[in-house]
């Protein structure tokens, strides 16, 4: 049965060839909001097709304030945040549902997560909790968690607007857990696993020397920025520190898209101790 009640808003930047899947799972589900981050691969005519509404960005302005893009134009109680490499299983939403009308003080949740090769990811350290949190084992219910993942992540609509959204200095990476801790001042945030995606991560967006650098870069910047934000000590010292030790590792040297990654990750780093890693689009 397709939900009144929520809408399903996915941020894509040149993701064409994995979008598809996504909205052919959430057909019948919800109905979807697609975002064209200033790509160019004819995400707007894949998303009329298949009946989802269409926001084009001028530019790539990053995955929040896609996201908050998105949710502007959606209605209804929640909003879901769906990678476009995402696929839902069905009945995902409406479990979902459920959970928030049923749960004590709900916010905000994730469903269950498998991987491409079908394993459970479970989330419960972040750079932005004290000491990093505490990892814990995939539990067998509901449980409550203290960060959510960003690849679906499920929230009140009014909680989403009442702490102002994706936060607009982040360009990519960390914003999901920014995100989190400032819904948790309202509520609960749960881990629902009577919904289920399937994540094949780092298929959104083409795989190239030139993207893994953008996307370290990005990274670095994103977690100095939030990290500081959220009261964690030398939030840049370590984002750097971090960034020049995977440099030295291995695996990173002899794979050249890593590489580039983790020298995206070392200049994105120097660039936050001049500006505190706050995006700013030009």
């Amino acid at each position: 049965m397709l939900s009144e009640a929520t809408t399903i808003v996915t941020v894509s930047y040149n993701s064409a060839a994995v979008l598809g899947a996504m909205l052919a799972s959430a057909r019948g589900q919800a109905g979807v909001v697609v975002v064209d981050n200033g790509g160019a691969d004819g995400v707007e005519a894949l998303a009329l097709s298949q009946g989802a509404a269409s926001v084009r960005l001028a530019r790539n302005e990053g995955f929040g304030r896609g996201c908050n893009a998105g949710a502007a134009q959606a209605g209804g109680e929640f909003l879901f945040f769906v990678n476009p490499d995402v696929v839902l299983a069905e009945g995902c939403v409406d479990a979902l549902e459920q959970a928030a009308r049923r749960l004590p003080g709900f916010v905000a949740a994730n469903p269950l997560v498998r991987d491409g090769r079908g394993r459970v990811t479970f989330k419960t350290t972040s750079v932005l909790l004290p000491k990093g949190g505490a990892r814990r084992p995939v539990p067998v219910a509901e449980t409550g968690v203290p960060v959510l993942t960003g690849c679906a992540l499920f929230v009140r609509r009014d909680a989403f607007l009442q702490v102002g959204g994706f936060d607009p200095a982040i360009f990519l990476y960390h914003e999901d857990h920014d995100l989190a801790l400032r819904l948790a001042r309202l509520g609960g945030l749960w881990w629902v696993p009577a919904a289920e995606v399937r994540h094949v991560a780092g298929t959104g967006a083409p795989r190239s020397a030139a993207v893994a650098r953008l996307k370290g870069y990005h990274m670095a910047r994103s977690r100095g920025y939030a990290m500081h934000k959220h009261g964690r000590s030398l939030p840049y010292a370590r984002t750097l520190a971090g960034a020049v030790l995977g440099l030295l590792a291995p695996h990173n040297l002899l794979d050249g898209r890593r590489r580039s990654r983790v020298m995206g990750q070392i200049a994105g780093a120097v660039s936050a101790f001049r500006d505190r890693g706050v995006y700013t689009p030009e």
